[in-house]
């Protein structure tokens, strides 16, 4: 163990970073102890008494006291995990665009964010180390559902993720979405707002429902939409522009106002769909404007494929029909 107080100072890549999770990549503790370092000083931001949410600027020394440290011998910079080549290469394809902060992917419909018990096979936080520059793993900004294709924002470094985390968070970043519904909205274009919280379905299956302000869990919801075409009132074709960021929550606005999402299984509506359609979720994380330092917003559009590529063609969509900018429409 290394009985010496180190103080490091921190690197314009860890800018932005939480002073906690900023400690953890150095000192081996749990939270608890981290937050009993922190309240008796032993851990500080340029000599003064910090907070675990403390966000780091480039420049600041931070006080690491002498537990947990590894020697500089015994300190090993970051290795890249085992990729195969054929990951490499799929991971590769995705990148639709690229610069010093992040990679921008296309994800496909099928294929999880992130593993867990009831995800099996691959998925795109287990193949991240593919992207990665040596220096620092890549991390996730944000989530889609698996069935969800489309825009995925991947930071390059952790000064990268806080930034990006925080836009994603906030409205500063607009995010467009597309979809196709079953039968076609009612005004065709306008805003959902509610409050929504976790629950369980007819079927007893988790999902969100409709709560009150005052409900244990609930969320404020507010979505704008946009029908930007429509199929002999079987199907339309809807832009989505979420002004909050909550789980399930476009598929939940259009299913709560009776145009679920085709090919949806969890917030289905009695309408009758439209036949040779293709199967599976037809929701597609379109576009993304991402706000830079000193610089012009970045417009990211992640082209359709797949499944909802082959009903737009059934169903007579064009994607010209939306314009060249998605954000006008909602203008």
């Amino acid at each position: 163990m290394n009985q010496q107080v180190i103080n490091e100072t921190v690197s314009p890549k860890e800018e932005g970073v939480r002073l906690d999770r900023w400690v953890k990549r150095r000192l081996q503790v749990t939270q608890g102890q981290l937050e009993k370092l922190l309240r008796s000083g032993q851990i500080r931001v340029d000599g003064s008494r910090a907070k675990a949410n403390t966000r780091l600027d480039a420049g600041m020394v931070v006080r690491l006291p002498p537990i947990h440290q590894q020697s500089a011998a015994e300190k090993e910079s970051y290795k890249p995990g085992k990729v195969t080549s054929r990951d490499q290469d799929f991971m590769r394809e995705m990148v639709l665009y690229e610069d010093d902060e992040m990679f921008a992917l296309n994800k496909p419909a099928g294929l999880a964010v992130q593993g867990g018990t009831k995800q099996g096979g691959r998925h795109i936080d287990g193949m991240l180390d593919a992207l990665t520059d040596g220096e620092y793993r890549p991390k996730l900004v944000h989530r889609l559902d698996k069935e969800t294709s489309g825009l995925l924002l991947i930071a390059k470094h952790p000064a990268a993720a806080a930034r990006l985390g925080d836009l994603f968070r906030s409205r500063d970043m607009a995010k467009v979405y597309w979809a196709v519904t079953v039968g076609v909205p009612k005004p065709p274009a306008g805003q959902v707002r509610c409050w929504m919280a976790k629950g369980q379905g007819p079927e007893g299956r988790e999902r969100m429902v409709q709560a009150a302000q005052n409900h244990e869990g609930a969320r404020h919801a507010i979505t704008d939409y946009f029908t930007v075409s429509q199929a002999a009132q079987k199907a339309a074709w809807v832009a989505l522009r979420p002004q909050t960021g909550r789980m399930h929550q476009l598929r939940f606005h259009m299913h709560e106002i009776g145009t679920s999402i085709l090919g949806d299984d969890k917030y289905v509506t009695n309408r009758e769909v439209p036949q040779g359609v293709a199967k599976g979720l037809h929701l597609h994380a379109r576009a993304l404007v991402v706000p830079r330092a000193n610089k012009k917003p970045i417009m990211l559009q992640a082209p359709l494929s797949g499944h909802m590529k082959q009903t737009f063609k059934t169903l007579g969509f064009l994607e010209t029909e939306a314009g060249k900018d998605p954000l006008e429409l909602f203008l």
